[in-house]
C-alpha cells in the first residue's frame, strides 16, 4: 500500500511500476499504464483482468510480462471497480507530491496522452456502429489532449503552478469519471431501444 500527500491510499507503487517497466526496458511510465487503462475502460472496454492487458498491449504498444503483467492486471481490475465506485473514490495514478513539479506535470501529460490512445483502441474493440462520444466525452478528450502537450520547459517551481497542477489532477480526475459514466448512459440509452425496456 502507498499513500500519497493527498491521503490517497493506493495498493500500487508509482516508483515499483517504474522500476519493473525500466527492467523490462519500456519507456513508458505508470502514469501512462493508468491512464491507458482508464481510457480503455471509459470507452466501454471490458473489465477482466485480461482485457486491460490486451488493450494495453495494442494500445501502447507494450508486451509486459512476469509479475509486472499480473500487477497491471489487477490495476486493471482496481481501475474498474473505483470508476464504478459511488463514492467517486477514483483517482488517477500520478507521482507522489514530494516530486518535483516538472516530473509530476509530465507524468499528468503522459496520463492524458495514453488515456486518448486507450480511449481511441477501446472504441474500437468495444463499440457498437454508429457509436460516438457525447459531446461532454468529445470536449474531455480534446482537452486531455491538449493537457497532454504541457511544456515542460515553462514550467515554474512556485505557488500559483502548484494550484494549476493540482486543479489539472482533479480536472483528469473528474474528465475520467465523467467519460465512463457517458459510455455507461450510451449503452443504457441504445439498449433500451434495442429490445423490450425493462422497469
Amino acid at each position: 500500500m502507498a499513500t500519497n500527500s493527498r491521503g490517497e491510499v493506493s495498493r500500487f507503487d508509482f516508483e515499483e511500476l517504474a522500476n519493473q517497466l525500466m527492467e523490462q526496458g519500456h519507456a513508458a511510465s505508470p502514469a501512462d499504464l493508468h491512464g491507458c487503462l482508464c481510457g480503455l475502460l471509459a470507452a466501454g472496454a471490458s473489465n477482466q483482468a485480461e482485457a486491460g492487458l490486451a488493450g494495453l498491449g495494442r494500445a501502447l504498444d507494450l508486451d509486459l510480462h512476469g509479475e509486472l503483467a499480473e500487477q497491471v492486471m489487477a490495476l486493471h481490475v482496481v481501475t474498474a471497480a473505483s470508476l464504478e465506485d459511488d463514492e467517486f473514490d477514483f483517482y488517477p495514478l500520478l507521482l507522489d507530491d514530494d516530486a518535483d513539479l516538472v516530473s509530476r506535470t509530465a507524468a499528468l501529460a503522459g496520463w492524458c496522452r495514453s488515456f486518448v490512445a486507450g480511449y481511441a483502441q477501446g472504441s474500437a474493440t468495444a463499440a457498437a456502429p454508429g457509436d460516438t462520444p457525447r459531446g461532454d466525452t468529445s470536449e474531455i478528450l480534446r482537452d486531455l489532449a491538449a493537457i497532454a502537450q504541457a511544456d515542460l520547459d515553462e514550467i515554474v517551481e512556485d505557488e500559483e503552478s502548484e494550484r494549476s497542477y493540482a486543479e489539472l489532477s482533479e480536472y483528469i480526475r473528474f474528465a475520467a469519471l465523467n467519460a465512463y459514466l457517458d459510455t455507461l448512459a450510451r449503452r443504457v440509452e441504445s439498449s433500451g431501444q434495442g429490445g423490450t425496456q425493462l422497469h
